[in-house]
């Protein structure tokens, strides 16, 4: 037998015995795992003490945070196409009893017969559309996957006018060029932003219907947004105005800290 060579290290593991080698290794372990939870805690109380933004529209959230999401949103925007259709189901597999999650700007005194669609054209310049008017135009059906952010999804079947059918008859195809798009309740409420691309996908419609039935008031009669390619967060109900801009409109759930863009 050769001897070893005397520069070659000897395996102490070997020699170790078979308790000490698992203590050695718990030892390790649990380090380890102190370790990643102070870092994990640190990172926290860092974000949880960051400043907070003093200027715009989500002034509450922290600006390491909006930063992130920020990102998230021009990520997502670079990959946005309107040849990416969300997956459409056939109409027997939507959801019966559709699910109700959220009545801000559903609550007060509201008539459904008082109520028009006010599109914001320009300073001083409204246009009032009824609901009878929004019917009269080119119907669309959607049934797809609702996505909600909390986690849960139903496929759901929605009815009524798509939004770049809508823009194309009211000819507002020079508040479409810009760069986002306002929504919000009667009350004002609830109110989202969104990028106009979004707003203007072949599968986004103002829906006056649901499941080939008139919606009800708890999914925000007389009309709502269906936007398939965002979460349902942005998907508002009862839309009472809407405005073109250049600039964010308020976004009632980024202001508590979510993601403004919030797309799929």
């Amino acid at each position: 037998m050769m001897d070893q060579p005397a520069n070659q290290p000897e395996d102490t593991r070997a020699e170790m015995p078979v308790d000490k080698q698992i203590k050695r290794r718990s030892f390790i372990a649990f380090g380890t795992f102190i370790l990643l939870q102070a870092a994990a805690l640190t990172g926290w109380k860092l974000l949880y003490n960051a400043e907070l933004e003093t200027t715009g529209i989500t002034a509450r959230t922290r600006k390491p945070l909006r930063r992130a999401l920020n990102q998230t949103e021009l990520f997502f925007r670079r990959l946005f196409s309107n040849n990416h259709l969300v997956k459409t189901y056939p109409k027997e597999m939507a959801a019966k009893k559709v699910r109700v999650n959220s009545d801000i700007g559903l609550t007060g005194d509201f008539n459904i017969a008082d109520w028009k669609l006010n599109i914001n054209r320009a300073p001083g310049d409204v246009l009032s559309i009824s609901l009878k008017e929004l019917q009269a135009l080119p119907k669309t059906e959607l049934v797809f996957d609702f996505k909600c952010v909390e986690g849960w999804d139903q496929i759901q079947h929605w009815a009524g006018v798509k939004f770049s059918d809508f823009v194309a008859h009211y000819q507002l195809d020079k508040q479409a060029e810009m760069e986002y798009v306002g929504m919000a309740t009667p009350d004002k409420k609830y109110y989202v932003g969104l990028d106009t691309a979004s707003a203007m996908h072949p599968q986004t419609i103002l829906a006056y219907e649901m499941n080939d039935e008139p919606l009800l008031p708890q999914h925000g009669a007389p009309l709502r947004l269906i936007i398939p390619v965002k979460y349902g967060i942005k998907n508002l109900k009862r839309i009472s105005t809407i405005t073109f801009s250049n600039t964010r409109p308020p976004d009632y759930w980024a202001e508590q800290g979510y993601d403004y863009y919030s797309g799929l």
